[in-house]
């Protein structure tokens, strides 16, 4: 398998976690989103990836796109150690936790948006990182509340087994630190990440330790 990703890209770094978990070998091949104008809409890597996003997934000739669709086709390939544990409830529930980051969260705060808001809107870097603060603190608080009110979290998201939920939330507290966004007023989302990022499989997924980091 190859991985065509970007160390800092948090559904890269998703991807890296589940991998990582399942105890799979893989090739990294990194795609830089910002040198040279963005490697990503070179012709080569667009015929892999039309969308000119990453991560992508190469498995036996098939490239597949989509963080949360290369995860859930781990899952069905290699169902174990598996990252929808639990009853059909519980597996919900997960889900529910992965798709308030992946879909309310980090799309209106990811690289093309914030590069949109400057490059094209013209807007200040001081009105682009007022404009992520002020969207990860209203997705922050929403999910803090849903995690308490719930009650299933334990040490992670579900109990103290990492799951599809622990892989969408850690990527992005690590990019809400990049912004100097301070998580200690969502205790729970706080805790989840300081445990989650101690394990192997967490850390070894981190953007530092990327062959492509800077």
């Amino acid at each position: 398998m190859q991985l065509y990703g970007y160390f800092r890209s948090s559904a890269s770094y998703r991807v890296r976690i589940a991998l990582n978990l399942k105890g799979l070998s893989y090739d990294y091949v990194p795609v830089h989103l910002v040198r040279g104008g963005g490697e990503q809409f070179k012709p080569e890597y667009r015929q892999l990836n039309p969308d000119a996003i990453v991560p992508t997934l190469v498995d036996d000739g098939a490239a597949i796109q989509q963080s949360l669709a290369i995860i859930e086709y781990l899952e069905e390939l290699h169902p174990e150690p598996s990252l929808l544990p639990g009853t059909a409830r519980d597996r919900a529930y997960i889900r529910a936790v992965a798709l308030q980051v992946a879909c309310e969260i980090h799309p209106i705060d990811n690289l093309r948006v914030l590069k949109y808001l400057t490059g094209t809107l013209g807007v200040s870097d001081d009105v682009k990182s007022e404009w992520y603060r002020h969207w990860i603190a209203a997705g922050f608080e929403t999910l803090e509340t849903h995690l308490v009110a719930d009650g299933r979290a334990g040490k992670l998201c579900f109990g103290d087994t990492p799951t599809l939920a622990d892989l969408c939330l850690v990527p992005q507290v690590f990019n809400a630190h990049r912004f100097k966004i301070d998580t200690q007023p969502y205790p729970t989302i706080h805790r989840i990440y300081e445990y989650a990022t101690q394990l192997d499989a967490f850390a070894t997924a981190a953007p530092g330790a990327q062959p492509d980091a800077e």
